[in-house]
């Protein structure tokens, strides 16, 4: 109620529609754009409030703070800051622009939850404000702006700016979880905050899984970074379609891998400025989450011109500084990808990192090496560190010289490039795998292809007679060819007006790739739905902003039919597992199991607790947790309480659903001691089970 404290918590909650698949493992804070929903209302309309608070009292401060260390401000209940009710938070004596009123969400906010944050905020004078997010994992803090230039007064310093449902949240092993105001130095108050819990959208259940028709032919994946993962439906069709790769958007690159802080203390604590440090706690929520489900990864990248710091060539470590020398590059180059493997494979030993793009756009258009320099704006971008050091692309057979030697075994390493169809381009990085490829140090050519559409075929650049053109190139040279980061964008701000062009031409593609699949290991496309895309204006990819399949997507499958398995077990390294399997028809649902190697969820024929017939209700439980008594627990029996939670009339006993819970699924099922009947909690109870967090359910 407006002008009276409200403010609740609602903790440890699951709803039964997130336990049904595997959600996200770890996230962080994501963009602040509006997610819509398959049925048009906003996530505003739906999602339930777990906490509200109009600043009436000092208690209400419970969860709010300035950001610590140097951080002066004060943050206090006021009656100037009262946009309703009575009061309001007050932000005052903040001493730099970092400095704000911060609220805590770890230890408060469930973690791996996508919430929706609202709230009022006002300024001293005319306020230009930051809303921000700051998060620490391994002692390394990250910062990012979830929504700027918030217009936070009009008119005297009386007006108040409304922020509506930004996208917050965060993983599991994430500490010192913030959002806060930042920008200027004056005054800021804030009123009526109210955080929601983002609804469960439904994907589309009868679709064929995209990864599950190629399965015999290449991997299909995607690239996933951490901001993606709170979402449960761009999760759900990452499961479902996209499962048999995951490439880390940026978090494994230079950038985000090498770590200044640590290198210069390594540095001045023994004088040895040949061996940067590393640290990949950027990219651990989404190597967490690969782990749990047992989903192979191609790391991506190296050694790149871009998105590396300018440091790392410098002498000392300083930015400001001549270049090193050749030979003292190759052995920081060396010492890097020797700390990057071997860090990487130490903390997941588990994980299949099966591909790696070990160079990564080091030629231009006309297949000339890049000009000297640091790559920046004034440049465009084109410029690199590697030519200044180096004078040429001499790097490049230094890098996989590397590479092959601390890559782990069974690690494919590529090289990969955009505009690779072009004819300079083409001709200079044949050359190059050739000559690389004879010493015995490169395995594939990695095709990015991002691609334009735009409004017609004839207009599509490339065309697909050039694009196959180099691909036959490509896949002439004996070497394995990785389609590594496809999109295909149409013409911008045009809406869904040439989705049937765009269907086209991506039908078009997969015929090519299904004509070269003996030479074509895997296709990954750059991301699952347009509105996270990074050409979003475009509508590159397959499923559209509510998540919804796109022509594309359906002449991809058209004519193909496959079992269609979703990734909900989890990967125990050396067990034998099962895959939950549900093959879709126009009418019927069925659940199978069948037995695979371990890239699933371990199976448990018998608990050691049920070795005597425990009795619950009128029938013996014969093995405790096995809902769908096919004489093992897995994913799938999680799966078929939930289903019949959710609809009784297919699924409970006697159901229409031929496959529907049986009485002694119940009894089997019902593991929660808490709780009497099946309940979400069940469902729950299973998976922890598997995951190894209990030992029994008794």
């Amino acid at each position: 109620m407006r002008g009276k404290n409200f403010k609740k918590l609602i903790a440890g909650v699951m709803s039964a529609a997130m336990t049904l698949t595997a959600s996200a493992s770890a996230v962080h804070a994501v963009a602040p754009a509006q997610i819509q929903l398959t049925n048009n209302k906003t996530a505003s309309s739906e999602g339930k409030v777990v906490y509200e608070c109009g600043f009436e009292s000092e208690a209400d401060l419970e969860h709010w703070s300035n950001r610590g260390g140097d951080d002066t401000t004060v943050v206090a209940i006021s009656k100037d800051a009262a946009k309703s009710g009575d009061s309001g938070l007050s932000a005052t004596e903040r001493g730099d622009t970092w400095h704000g009123p911060a609220f805590r969400m770890d230890g408060f906010l469930e973690p791996d939850t996508q919430y929706y944050f609202s709230c009022s905020v006002r300024g001293e004078w005319y306020t230009n404000t930051t809303l921000s997010f700051q998060f620490s994992v391994d002692g390394d803090t990250s910062y990012s702006n979830l929504k700027q230039n918030i217009q936070a007064t009009s008119g005297g310093g009386n007006g108040w700016a409304e922020i509506k449902n930004v996208p917050i949240s965060y993983s599991e092993g994430m500490e010192g979880v913030y959002v806060y105001f930042e920008g200027g130095q004056e005054s800021i108050f804030i009123d009526d905050v109210k955080i929601t819990e983002a609804p469960r959208v439904e994907i589309e259940s009868d679709l064929p899984s995209l990864s599950e028709i190629y399965k015999d032919k290449f991997k299909i994946g995607t690239a996933l970074s951490p901001e993606d993962m709170s979402s449960q439906p761009f999760m759900d069709l990452l499961q479902k379609h996209f499962g048999e790769s995951i490439t880390v958007g940026n978090q494994m690159k230079p950038d985000y891998v090498l770590n200044k802080t640590k290198t210069l203390a390594y540095f001045e604590e023994t004088g040895d400025d040949e061996t940067p440090q590393i640290s990949f706690s950027q990219a651990k929520p989404v190597l967490n989450y690969a782990r749990k489900y047992g989903i192979p990864v191609r790391v991506h990248t190296l050694v790149w011109h871009s998105q590396t710091p300018e440091w790392f060539f410098k002498e000392d470590y300083d930015e400001k500084k001549d270049y090193v020398s050749p030979d003292k590059m190759k052995k920081r180059m060396e010492n890097y990808i020797k700390s990057f493997f071997t860090t990487l494979t130490e903390l997941y030993p588990d994980v299949d990192f099966y591909a790696c793009d070990v160079v990564n756009e080091a030629w231009t258009d006309d297949g000339k090496p890049r000009e000297a320099g640091h790559c920046g704006q004034s440049n465009n971008y084109a410029a690199s560190d590697w030519v200044a050091v180096f004078g040429d692309n001499s790097f490049i057979d230094y890098a996989f010289e590397y590479a092959r030697k601390y890559a782990p075994k069974g690690c494919k390493l590529y090289y990969n490039d955009y505009n690779e169809y072009m004819t300079g381009k083409l001709d200079a990085v044949c050359k190059m795998a050739e000559r690389i490829k004879e010493a015995g140090n490169i395995d594939g050519i990695g095709m990015q292809s991002h691609l334009d559409v735009r409004q017609s075929l004839d207009a599509a650049f490339p065309s697909l007679g050039m694009y196959e053109s180099a691909l036959k190139k490509y896949t002439s040279l004996g070497l394995d060819v990785q389609i590594t980061e496809l999109d295909a964008t149409v013409q911008e701000h045009s809406g869904d007006k040439y989705y049937d062009v765009q269907a086209k031409y991506y039908k078009g593609l997969f015929d090519l790739y299904e004509k070269y699949a003996d030479k074509i290991s895997a296709v990954i496309f750059w991301g699952i739905t347009d509105h996270k895309s990074w050409r979003a204006s475009q509508n590159p990819l397959i499923f559209d902003k509510e998540f919804m399949a796109k022509p594309a997507f359906k002449s991809i499958v058209e004519g193909k039919t496959a079992s269609d398995p979703v990734r909900t077990t989890i990967a125990g390294p050396g067990n034998k597992v099962t895959t939950t399997t549900t093959a879709t028809t126009t009418t019927t649902t069925t659940t199978t199991t069948t037995e695979t190697t371990a890239t699933t969820a371990p199976v448990t024929t018998q608990p050691a607790e049920t070795t005597a017939p425990i009795v619950t209700g009128e029938l013996p439980v014969t093995l405790a947790g096995d809902a769908n008594v096919d004489g093992q627990v897995d994913m799938g029996d999680a799966v078929i309480i939930m289903q019949c939670l959710a609809n009784p009339n297919k699924f409970d006993v006697g159901g229409t659903d031929e496959h529907s819970i049986t009485v002694q699924g119940k009894t089997n099922g019902d593991v929660d001691k808490s709780s009497k009947g099946l309940t979400t909690n069940d469902a729950l109870r299973i998976q922890e089970y598997l995951l190894g967090n209990i030992k029994s359910f008794f």
